[in-house]
């Protein structure tokens, strides 16, 4: 596994480990505390940086994009 594959599935695994954490803190109960919107922002946070990781890998060179053929 190339790094550009690592850190983009770390940050993935972070991103559905931090929806997991909010749906615990949401089902159990315990949202009065703030953790499932601390998790929630977590989540956000990670997402828009998975995104420009992977726009920056494509405006790079890094990361080769599969076009879609249409009418093929």
């Amino acid at each position: 596994m190339t790094l550009k594959n690592v850190l983009l599935l770390s940050a993935f695994l972070a991103v559905l480990y931090n929806l997991g954490a909010a749906l615990y803190y949401m089902v159990t109960n315990q949202s009065a505390s703030g953790r499932t919107a601390r998790s929630l922002t977590w989540r956000i946070g990670l997402s828009v940086g998975l995104i420009a990781l992977v726009i920056l890998g494509i405006l790079t060179g890094l990361i080769e994009p599969h076009g879609i053929r249409v009418g093929s």
